[in-house]
């Protein structure tokens, strides 16, 4: 019954009503109006020039011609050009090689058109001093694009449609789409046009079946109306319904994203015991969640790639999976990790070559500083590791002729504790060592042996004893 009301309402009311429901425009600011020329994209232009004083913004109009229809690209810049002149609205009206950027991504052409636009619109925005783009997206673009979704393989995320505002991440800064249409159908906005006198533009390139929207559009829902002829509504009740399911997911995300999730640099590190505990539709939230943070949007992101990571995630510790926007994402010891490079998690900045110590002293080495002190007394005390990046030798053992370089293929030592040598680089597997650090680890070696894996283990051999009578104590602070 409310929606039949809404629907009798004149059309700036109930997209006035929308827009503040949704709170998408704040009062006193640029606004910036995508227009294609088309019925939507005008309507949406008039009624917000229409609105613009009640809410208290200022327009900038954009237009972006993507160079694909030859003569008729022209005409519809030309198109907008003029009409903005005439309304008295300041305007944006540019080129974009859609064609060139598709060949250097090789991506499909609906793709580029989308990066160029978008990239277009965010510069736009920020050289006119607007944070928040309006594009006349109705609920018929809503119910094609979940349609889209789900024959792509969409999870319930993509049931959810469109948003009356999304927050849209591009080189440079962010900044805000918003829909005030979405609640108006196609037949709305042509009729609005109809009634104020307005002769917007025909895109012919909509009524080609190449595109998937296009084949949605004028296949798809046409077979589906013979089955139900409320289809659209159907769908549109069901993107509401998925809609609040996730709006419960992403406040119970919310929480436990503070408790189990941490950023360091680029990189989103997961609690392995914590996330392993959740419930399967909690656990890809929080993944779409570590997405959305990297991205700013998970446009590339489908439901395969959850579904891959979901998959790993009780594979061993050093298992990867490469994924889209050159993200990649790691199983560790006690972590998970996602972002583009897991090595700069590393306590451990890079170490490249042999370095020596001064003993005793002070030796400055790329990202560290090693404090070297000779102690003439046994204190068997001192060998309490409360300091993971100290250590005492027995220096009767270690000699005075100490160098620091990182693991080298070959490399045995004896860990404390052990009777054998054992293989490096199987002590790192054991120590539970994140594959992503091991080339980082410091290795303390005399000129006969390994003395100390930092961080971790003193070889058994040098360790401080009740006879020893000279210690070495080492300090590695990062510097």
């Amino acid at each position: 019954m409310k929606e039949n009301k809404d629907n009798r309402k004149p059309l700036e009311l109930r997209v006035l009503d929308f827009i503040r429901e949704h709170h998408l425009v704040p009062v006193d600011s640029c606004l910036l109006v995508a227009v294609s020329g088309g019925p939507d994209s005008v309507c949406l232009l008039h009624i917000l020039l229409r609105l613009k004083d009640e809410l208290g913004i200022r327009l900038h109009l954009a237009h972006l011609n993507h160079q694909l229809r030859g003569t008729e690209s022209e005409a519809d810049a030309r198109y907008v050009d003029e009409m903005a002149r005439q309304l008295g609205i300041p305007a944006t009206v540019a080129r974009g090689d859609v064609a060139r950027h598709q060949a250097e991504k090789r991506i499909s052409l609906e793709e580029a058109a989308r990066d160029v636009r978008y990239t277009f619109l965010a510069e736009t925005a920020r050289s006119v001093g607007a944070d928040r783009v309006a594009v006349g997206h109705t609920s018929d673009d809503n119910v094609e694009t979940i349609l889209m979704h789900l024959v792509r393989g969409t999870g319930t995320t993509g049931l959810q449609g469109l948003k009356p505002y999304l927050k849209w991440r591009m080189a440079g800064g962010d900044f805000a789409v918003i829909r005030p249409l979405l609640t108006v159908s196609r037949g709305d906005t042509s009729g609005y046009c109809q009634e104020q006198e307005l002769k917007p533009r025909t895109d012919t390139s909509n009524f080609s079946l190449s595109p998937l929207r296009n084949k949605i559009r004028h296949q798809l829902l046409p077979l589906l109306k013979g089955y139900n002829p409320g289809i659209e509504q159907a769908i549109l009740r069901t993107a509401r319904i998925a809609a609040s399911e996730i709006a419960f997911l992403a406040e119970e995300g919310a929480r436990l994203w503070k408790e189990i999730v941490r950023s360091q640099e680029d990189i989103i590190i997961l609690d392995k015991e914590s996330f392993l505990k959740l419930p399967p539709a909690l656990k890809r939230h929080l993944l779409r969640m570590a997405f959305q943070r990297l991205l700013g949007n998970l446009k590339d992101i489908e439901t395969r790639h959850i579904e891959e990571i979901m998959e790993i995630l009780n594979k061993p510790a050093g298992k990867r999976l490469n994924l889209p926007g050159g993200l990649t994402f790691s199983v560790e010891y006690q972590n998970y990790l996602l972002g583009e490079d897991s090595p700069v998690l590393s306590p451990f900045p890079r170490l490249d070559g042999t370095w020596t110590l001064n003993l005793p002293g002070k030796t400055v080495l790329p990202g560290w500083h090693v404090n070297a002190e000779l102690i003439n007394q046994p204190q068997p005390a001192m060998e309490k590791r409360d300091n993971p990046l100290s250590a005492h030798l027995n220096l009767d053992r270690t000699g005075n002729s100490l160098t620091v370089r990182s693991r080298q293929i070959g490399d045995r030592f004896q860990p404390l504790g052990m009777n054998q040598p054992k293989k490096l680089g199987r002590f790192m597997i054991d120590a539970r060592i994140p594959a992503a650090w091991r080339d980082r680890v410091p290795i303390v070696c005399s000129r006969e042996q390994i003395l100390w894996v930092v961080g971790w283990r003193i070889d058994d051999r040098v360790k401080v004893t009740d006879n020893t009578e000279r210690i070495l104590r080492l300090e590695f602070e990062r510097g």
